[in-house]
C-alpha cells in the first residue's frame, strides 16, 4: 500500500446524515539410542528480540518432548504437559510486566493439520515467539466447521471421509487455551467467496454497480483475473440482502457455540477497484443496485417526488434540470424529501439552474450514506450474537477506507469504520514507507475516532528481524508505536504463513490419506 498521509481527518460517510518445512518433519526427533532423541532445528523460529520469547533451548526441548509423547511414552507426555504449563505460565507473567499486554498471530489451518500432534506444534511455535492470542481463520469462502454436522451454506474446510467430524476450530480453541493462547475466531463478512454465488439462491443475494457488475467479474485490486474475466477468489454480497444475513448469522451462531475468546470480522467493506474505480465518484460506482439495496434506499424517499428522482438518480447514474421540470410538473405541490434532506430556504420559488446543483449533491450523498450504512448495519447485526454470549468482537478494516478522494470522490470500499461499534477495532496498519512513521500515523488516525471503550488494536505485517515490502522489522514497528502512542498496549501480527513460509507450505500442500 501507498504510503501517503493525509493531514486532515474528515468525517464519517455517514457524518452528515441527520439521523444519523517445506521443513523437515518432526520424524527427525527419531530415537537415536534409549531414551535419547535428535531435537529438531528450531532456530530460525524463534526470533532474537525480547519479546517474551521462550529460550531456544527449551523451545527444541518441549519439541523433542512433544514428538516423543507422539509415540506413547508417558514419561514424555508428562514432561511434554508440564512444559508446556511452565511456558504458558512465563509468557503470562512476562506479558503483565511488559508494555505490550497482548501480542497475537493471524493463521489459516489446513486439513493436515488434524494429524496428531501438529496442531500441537502450530501453538508450540506461537507461544515461543511469545504470542499469547491466536486469530483463527473460521470463514472465508468456506467454513472452519465438521462436514457432518455443517449446517450452514458453505463447505466445509476438512471435506475427507477421515476428518468427517473433526472440529478443528474447537480443537484450536482447546490447544490453545491449553498453552495460555486466547482463541479468537477470525470471520470473512460480506465477502462470501464465488462457490456461494453458484445457486439461484445465492447470486439473488449478490453486490450489483450500476453496470450490472457483480464482484466476481469486476474484480478487486490485489486479486487476478483468470482468462475467462473471474477473479475466482472474492463474491460480496448486497448488505441489505436479508438471506445473506440469514446464512451469515447461521454461520455466525455455529461459531459462538465452540465459545471462542472472540470473533473479528473481516472484509466489512465493499471492494476496492483498480485504478480510477478506486475512486467513488458517481452512483453508479457504488454496489447498492440489488433488489434489496435498492427497495431499502427508495424507502428512504418521504414523499413520491423523492422516489421518482431517487429512481431517475440510479437508472441514469445523473439527473438533468429537465428531470425537474418534469417532476414539477407531476407533482406540483411537493419538494423532492427523503430521510436526512432538509428542503433549501424559497427552494419553491429559486431558479432551476440555482437549486438544482444543490438537489443533486443532495442525492449523491444520500446514496453515499446508504451504501456505507448497509455495511455498519450489517456488522451491527452479525456481531450481536457474538456479544450477548459475552464475547469479544472485533471489526477489521483499512485505516485509509473511509475517506473522501477530491472533490466528490469517496475510496470506493466505503469502509466507515469509525462508525464500527464492536468491542475492538484492529485496524490493518500496512503502510510502506520503509520507517515507521507512515504506520504509526495511520493508527494516530484510528485513535482520534475511537471511543473511549474501544479496544485498538494495531495489525502489523512484516517479519521479525528484518524489514521487507516497504516496512522496517516487526519489532522497529512495535518500538516505532509504542514510542509515539504509549497507550497502544495491543499489538497482532500478520502473518504465521509469512514467518514460517515453509511449514505453510507443507502444511497448505500436503494430502491426508
Amino acid at each position: 500500500m501507498e504510503c501517503t498521509l493525509h493531514t486532515h481527518l474528515p468525517v464519517s460517510l455517514l457524518g452528515w446524515y441527520r439521523h444519523k518445512l517445506l521443513i523437515g518433519l518432526l520424524t527427525t526427533g527419531s530415537i537415536i539410542g534409549q531414551g535419547s532423541y535428535a531435537p529438531p532445528t528450531l532456530a530460525q523460529s524463534v526470533p532474537s528480540t525480547d519479546y517474551c520469547q521462550i529460550p531456544l533451548a527449551e523451545a527444541n526441548a518441549k519439541n523433542v518432548l512433544r514428538v516423543a509423547a507422539q509415540t506413547g511414552d508417558r514419561n514424555s507426555q508428562t514432561k511434554y504437559s508440564e512444559i508446556v504449563k511452565k511456558h504458558s505460565t512465563y509468557i503470562e507473567q512476562c506479558r503483565q510486566k511488559s508494555w505490550l499486554k497482548t501480542q497475537a498471530i493471524w493463521i489459516r489451518l489446513y486439513p493436515c493439520d488434524t494429524r496428531p500432534g501438529d496442531l500441537e506444534e502450530i501453538f508450540d511455535r506461537m507461544v515461543n515467539k511469545g504470542y499469547n492470542q491466536v486469530y483463527v481463520a473460521t470463514f472465508y469462502g468456506k467454513a472452519l466447521l465438521p462436514r457432518s454436522t455443517n449446517r450452514t451454506s458453505w463447505n466445509s474446510v476438512l471435506n475427507t471421509r477421515s476428518t468427517d467430524k473433526t472440529d478443528l476450530l474447537a480443537d484450536s480453541i482447546q490447544r490453545g487455551r491449553e498453552r495460555g493462547l486466547k482463541v479468537y475466531a477470525w470471520m470473512y463478512s460480506l465477502n462470501f467467496g464465488p462457490e456461494y454465488g453458484l445457486t439461484p439462491e445465492g447470486q439473488s443475494t449478490v453486490a450489483l454497480n450500476g453496470r450490472g457488475e457483480t464482484t466476481l467479474f469486476a474484480g478487486e485490486e490485489g486479486f487476478q483475473k483468470s482468462p475467462d474475466g473471474n477473479t475466482g477468489s472474492v463474491l460480496f454480497v448486497d448488505p441489505y440482502s436479508s438471506k445473506a444475513r440469514s446464512d451469515y448469522e447461521q454461520i455466525v451462531r455455529e461459531v459462538v457455540a465452540r465459545k471462542p475468546d472472540g470473533v473479528l470480522f473481516d472484509y466489512i467493506r465493499f471492494p476496492r477497484g483498480q485504478g480510477a474505480q478506486s475512486i467513488a465518484s458517481q452512483v453508479k460506482d457504488l454496489w447498492i443496485y440489488g433488489d434489496e439495496s435498492r427497495q431499502a434506499l427508495t424507502a428512504l424517499a418521504q414523499n413520491q417526488k423523492g422516489t421518482d428522482l431517487i429512481d431517475r438518480f440510479l437508472n441514469k447514474g445523473t439527473i438533468t434540470i429537465n428531470d425537474l421540470k418534469e417532476l414539477d410538473k407531476l407533482y406540483p405541490n411537493e419538494l423532492p424529501l427523503w430521510q436526512g434532506r432538509t428542503p433549501l430556504e424559497n427552494e419553491f420559488s429559486m431558479s432551476y439552474e440555482d437549486k438544482f446543483p444543490w438537489i443533486e449533491w443532495d442525492l449523491w450523498q444520500l446514496t453515499l450514506a446508504h451504501a456505507s450504512q448497509g455495511v455498519v448495519s450489517y456488522l451491527q447485526r452479525a456481531a450481536t450474537p457474538v456479544e450477548q454470549q459475552r464475547i469479544k468482537s472485533g471489526a477489521v478494516f483499512f485505516p485509509e477506507a473511509n475517506q473522501p478522494v477530491g472533490r466528490r470522490g469517496y475510496d470506493s470500499r466505503l469502509q466507515a469504520w469509525d462508525r464500527f461499534t464492536t468491542n475492538e477495532w484492529h485496524p490493518m496498519a500496512y503502510a510502506t514507507c520503509n520507517r515507521s512513521d507512515c504506520i504509526v500515523e495511520q493508527i494516530r488516525r484510528v485513535l482520534n475516532f475511537a471511543p473511549a471503550t474501544t479496544n485498538v488494536v494495531p495489525a502489523l505485517a512484516g517479519s521479525w528481524g528484518k524489514p521487507g515490502e516497504g516496512r522496517p522489522s516487526l519489532e522497529d514497528q512495535m518500538s516505532g508505536i509504542h514510542r509515539s502512542l504509549p497507550q497502544i498496549n495491543s499489538i497482532s501480527h500478520f502473518a504465521f504463513s509469512w514467518q514460517e513460509p515453509e511449514m505453510d507450505y507443507y502444511r497448505s500442500s500436503c494430502q491426508l490419506k
